[in-house]
C-alpha cells in the first residue's frame, strides 16, 4: 500500500453561523461562533488519515496559540507532522467563514501558508506508489517543485486547483489526477461552465483541459455526483441525496478519500464511489477537519 503526502495549507477556521448571509454593507445577527481546524491541505490529510492511509502533511504554522492547537489536533489524527515547520515570520493561516442555510462564504488569510517553499517539499521521501497531493493555498512554485519531485520518485500527483485561479499549462502537465468543480473547470479551461450544464458539455470542457491522454480529470458536481475522464473513457458516479448541514470541506474530503483509495490500489470507479460517499457524510456535520469520516462510516453507507 502506498502512502499519501499532502503539501498544503493549515488554517484555523473561525465559523459564524447565521440565518442568512449579509448583503454588502449589511450587518445581521449571528447564532454562534465556532473554531475548527481547517485549511485545504490539513483537511485533505485528515480525510486520508481517518480513512486508513499512512499520511504525511507538509506545511507551515505560526508560533501562536492557533498553531499549537492545530498541531495537537493533527497529531491526534495519526498524521505524520515531521515536515510541518513553525515560523515566527507570520501568523497561522486563518479562514473567516459564514455559514447560513448550509451554504458558506469564506475569506482566507494565508499567513504562514504563504511561506511554504520549494525547499520545504524537496526533502520529502516519496516512493513509487505514493500519492502526492496539493491545492492552491500555498505558493505555486512550491506546488510545482513538489510535483516534479514526486514524478522523479515515481509517485502519482493529484492537484485540487482551489481556490480557483488561472495557471500555466506547465503546472497542469505535472498532474496525473486533476480534481476540480465546475467553477474551477470553467476558470482553468476558459469555459463558461455552470452547475446546470449537461454532462456532455462539462465533459467536453474537461477534455479540452486535459494535458495528456493519460491524465485523469475528475469534476465534482455536488448533488449530481462526479464525472471523470480517463483515457477515452467517461465515468459517471451518481450523487447521494443527504440533508446538508455545512458544506465546508466537502471537496477536501473527496480529495483525501480519493488519494487514500488510490494509494491502496483501488480501481478508479470504486475509488470515486467511495470518495463521493465520504464527502456526502462530511456535509452532514459541522466544521471542516472534524467532519471527516472514518472508513467504517463510509462502509456503513455503501
Amino acid at each position: 500500500m502506498g502512502r499519501v503526502f499532502v503539501a498544503g495549507s493549515i488554517n484555523m477556521d473561525v465559523v459564524a453561523t447565521a440565518d442568512r448571509h449579509p448583503r454588502v454593507g449589511e450587518t445581521v445577527a449571528g447564532r454562534q461562533v465556532l473554531y475548527f481546524p481547517g485549511g485545504k491541505g490539513a483537511n485533505q490529510a485528515v480525510a486520508a488519515s481517518r480513512l486508513g492511509a499512512r499520511t504525511t502533511l507538509i506545511g507551515r504554522l505560526g508560533k501562536d496559540s492557533f498553531g499549537a492547537e492545530l498541531k495537537a489536533f493533527l497529531g491526534d489524527q495519526g498524521i505524520d507532522l515531521g515536515y510541518v515547520q513553525e515560523t515566527t515570520e507570520a501568523h497561522t493561516g486563518t479562514a473567516i467563514i459564514t455559514v447560513a442555510d448550509a451554504d458558506n462564504t469564506i475569506v482566507v488569510i494565508p499567513g504562514a501558508n504563504g511561506l511554504v517553499s520549494a525547499d520545504d517539499v524537496g526533502v520529502v521521501p516519496l516512493l513509487e506508489g505514493d500519492i502526492a497531493v496539493s491545492q492552491f493555498e500555498i505558493p505555486l512554485p512550491a506546488i510545482a517543485a513538489f510535483f516534479r519531485h514526486a514524478r522523479a520518485a515515481g509517485a502519482t500527483t493529484l492537484l485540487n486547483p482551489a481556490p480557483a485561479m488561472k495557471v500555466g499549462r506547465d503546472l497542469l502537465a505535472l498532474v496525473d489526477i486533476l480534481v476540480l468543480n465546475e467553477t474551477e473547470l470553467g476558470l482553468l479551461g476558459d469555459s463558461d461552465i455552470s452547475e446546470s450544464d449537461d454532462l456532455a458539455r462539462i465533459a467536453d470542457a474537461a477534455r479540452r483541459l486535459q494535458a495528456s491522454k493519460d491524465q485523469i480529470i475528475c469534476v465534482t458536481l455536488g448533488k449530481r455526483g462526479v464525472l471523470a475522464l480517463t483515457g477515452n473513457e467517461e465515468l459517471i458516479v451518481p450523487g447521494r441525496t443527504v440533508q446538508a448541514v455545512d458544506t465546508t470541506g466537502a471537496g477536501d474530503c473527496f480529495v483525501g478519500a480519493l488519494a487514500a483509495q488510490r494509494a491502496d490500489g483501488t480501481a478508479l470507479r470504486d475509488a470515486l464511489t467511495f470518495a463521493n460517499a465520504a464527502a456526502s457524510i462530511s456535509v452532514q456535520r459541522m466544521g471542516a477537519g472534524p467532519s471527516m469520516p472514518t472508513a467504517e462510516d463510509v462502509a456503513a453507507v455503501l
